[in-house]
């Protein structure tokens, strides 16, 4: 946010968007909801929860000229780390080695973090800065999550200034492939108690299911 900045939507709703907003009629809409405070600037409880729970996320970065970025960042669920109300960090692998976020930030720290949870339809958008963290062992270790196999290279670590929840207009429900196979595997226990307490039934009841 720059220090005109009014209220912490004022992060993405600069004076063009605002502007825009006018002209399409919503304008109304967003300003009811800075006059209730507009959007959080710190990490909640739920939104730590939400947090930790993805193992997908999306990062944008833009150079000091504008052009933009937005690479995916994964790993298991927790690898995306709440380090207080106002920091988020996670390690960042060694990957193809273009380190196009890395110059970014070198020269332009502001960064927006996407997080969308395709099962329960939900989307978080959050803005800040980044910086990267090199050469910092005792860091790495305590973000590493624990037996995941990849090579740590950096730390990207994360200042929250604002974030909104998004509407589910338009997110595809999906989920993840270990979800669905342990559902699947309760599916087929379940299936097959049935199918041994149908069993010992009829052996009890033997003229029973004769008559049938």
């Amino acid at each position: 946010m720059t220090s005109a900045a009014i209220h912490s939507s004022d992060i993405a709703f600069t004076p063009a968007v605002k502007k825009i907003q006018a002209r399409k009629g919503s304008r109304r809409i967003y300003e009811r909801v800075e006059s209730k405070g507009s959007w959080q600037t710190s990490v909640t409880p739920e939104l730590k929860k939400f947090i930790e729970e993805q193992r997908s996320v999306f990062l944008a970065t833009a150079s000091k000229e504008g052009q933009p970025t937005i690479q995916h960042r994964g790993g298991p669920a927790g690898f995306l780390r709440v380090v207080d109300e106002k920091t988020l960090a996670f390690v960042d692998y060694v990957g193809n080695r273009q380190y196009i976020t890395l110059g970014n930030l070198s020269e332009n720290s502001k960064a927006n973090l996407l997080l969308i949870d395709y099962a329960h339809r939900k989307r978080i958008k959050i803005w800040g800065t980044a910086v990267v963290v090199e050469d910092d062992e005792r860091l790495v270790a305590a973000l590493m999550p624990e037996g995941y196999h990849a090579r740590p290279e950096q730390i990207i670590r994360f200042t929250v200034k604002a974030w909104d929840v998004n509407c589910p207009q338009h997110i595809p429900q999906r989920f993840e492939a270990e979800d669905v196979s342990a559902l699947l595997a309760a599916r087929d226990k379940r299936i097959h108690e049935l199918e041994t307490e149908l069993k010992l039934l009829k052996q009890v009841n033997p003229l029973q299911t004769a008559l049938k």
